[in-house]
């Protein structure tokens, strides 16, 4: 996908994540949604409020093409040497190149800005779309975690992929 980039979430961007949060397809997967617009704002009044927290851990991003949000990304510190990356795209969006530009730049971000040594993702075991992100980007599968998150349809497992500082440079 052409000019994708990211920006810190704004409250103000509320309406274009609603857009997609509301959508079943969307948390087909996820411990949340789909949402109401209250429950959106929520969220991104949070998440927005975390580029000024200190010291700040989460890094909440709005994913833009052109001039359209169609998603969030967001890197978080685990401790001080790792870091968690999500994403989530819109619909209209997928197959198309966001999540992995949006995920390749907060790897970037991670070992570049933050000088990380290992950063991790997990994703719903049948989320194929999300686990092949995770491999493009260069993470390895290292394995599944049992009933991780509870969802609409039960618990559900999370498999997890991560990529550690020296592999990322060599790539």
């Amino acid at each position: 996908m052409d000019n994708v980039r990211l920006r810190p979430l704004l409250l103000d961007d509320w309406r274009a994540v609603h857009g997609w949060a509301k959508l079943p397809e969307s948390s087909q997967f996820q411990g949340w949604g789909p949402n109401t617009e209250a429950e959106t704002q929520s969220f991104v009044r949070e998440a927005s409020a975390l580029w000024h927290s200190k010291p700040q851990t989460s890094f909440p991003h709005a994913i833009v093409a052109g001039a359209d949000v169609i998603g969030i990304a967001d890197l978080h510190l685990r401790g001080a040497h790792q870091g968690e990356i999500g994403y989530g795209i819109h619909p209209d969006r997928w197959g198309r190149g966001a999540a992995t530009a949006a995920a390749r730049e907060l790897l970037r971000q991670a070992f570049e800005e933050h000088y990380l040594h290992r950063v991790y993702g997990t994703c719903d075991p049948r989320n194929s779309a999300s686990a092949r992100v995770l491999l493009k980007i260069g993470m390895a599968y290292e394995g599944r975690m049992r009933e991780t998150v509870r969802i609409r349809d039960g618990w559900r497992d999370s498999d997890l992929y991560a990529i550690l500082e020296q592999e990322w440079r060599a790539r």
